[in-house]
């Protein structure tokens, strides 16, 4: 019998002006599930660079994106720095976005890019403003290690999708739109299996429920014991990867299972695997993860289009989620509440 995600425990997320303050038993190991409230034209809304640098044309097109829906972009102070590969010092990075984070007027804090560098500065993240007045926060790839600090110390519900550093090529038309209903609209997702995907052949039939929570599955597997590795307890696991051979992947997904992580999930959702390229005669990636997960006795669902491939969409972490394998879809309840 396939396990199924624990209903009454995740309940939905709570909603209304009392949210911050009311405490929610959920899967995952958060003590509450916070949403920040919708976006909508005219918030102030931060970009900040926790990791690496961004190319300036690059952002110019994704804060003209923002700003086309009416928001009022802001830079931190040290966006474009260089320190060696990270943007900036330890200390800049941390200053730009602990001050993100807790400026009163901020609503939205958008990662610049990902790269390397977020599990530097992780552990010195101030969540007392988001405690008291929970805001967006956007990012994807190095951005997971925050996300997962985020809903671990304060149950955040973040969003898993592109970052500011926009690429036309790779996130077209249908990116932002996925992007710009996730954070103002309180509909919602609905991710469906593309069959074009990597990792589309990998299913196992059923259907569970839970808080979905993961990213990165490079972030997750070096965040395992830290403060910002989330319990997966009863929660949806979601992972994506970018430029990881297929022996790699079997590597921290061994890992996972190792740690007892794979054990205790209700269902795997996996995203786009992403230039996984093996040997000759050797696993795909899709071999690898079919090897890997199919003895675990619950729901998987390949081919989601969420990560560092082409045409990537927007999902809530930490939201409740079902996923539906035969339907081949991924259904996430609404990341933000209603004003």
């Amino acid at each position: 019998m396939l396990r199924m995600g624990a209903a009454a425990a995740g309940g939905a997320a709570l909603g209304g002006s009392a949210e911050a303050a009311s405490a929610q038993a959920t899967p995952g190991g958060a003590k509450r599930v916070l949403r920040a409230p919708v976006l909508s034209p005219g918030d102030r809304v931060r970009v900040v660079s926790p990791g690496g640098t961004p190319d300036p044309t690059a952002m110019a097109r994704g804060i003209e994106i923002l700003r086309g829906w009416g928001l009022e972009v802001e830079l931190g102070a040290n966006v474009f720095a260089r320190y060696g590969y990270l943007a900036g010092t330890d200390a800049q990075r941390l200053a730009d976005l602990n001050a993100a984070l807790n400026d009163p007027g901020v609503r939205a804090v958008f990662a610049a890019r990902g790269g390397y560098g977020t599990q530097r500065i992780v552990d010195q993240i101030d969540v007392s403003g988001l405690r008291r007045d929970p805001r967006v926060v956007v990012g994807f790839s190095d951005i997971t290690s925050i996300q997962g600090k985020l809903w671990r110390e304060i149950g955040l519900v973040t969003f898993y999708g592109p970052m500011v550093n926009w690429n036309d090529a790779r996130t077209g038309p249908d990116s932002a739109e996925a992007l710009r209903r996730a954070v103002m609209t309180t509909d919602p997702v609905t991710i469906t299996r593309d069959p074009a995907e990597t990792a589309a052949p990998v299913l196992a039939p059923g259907r569970a429920s839970g808080p979905l929570l993961g990213g990165c599955l490079t972030l997750i597997s070096t965040s395992l014991g830290a403060e910002d590795a989330p319990r997966f307890d009863d929660a949806i696991l979601f992972f994506e990867d970018v430029d990881e051979a297929p022996y790699s992947i079997d590597r921290m997904v061994t890992e996972l299972r190792r740690v007892g992580v794979l054990s205790r999930v209700a269902g795997v959702a996996i995203g786009q695997i992403t230039n996984s390229v093996g040997g000759p005669g050797e696993w795909d990636a899709a071999g690898v993860l079919k090897d890997r997960l199919y003895d675990l006795g619950v729901p998987v669902l390949g081919g989601l289009r969420l990560g560092h491939g082409n045409g990537q969409l927007t999902v809530p972490l930490g939201a409740r989620a079902t996923i539906d394998a035969e339907a081949g879809t991924l259904t996430v309840q609404p990341g933000v509440r209603p004003r």
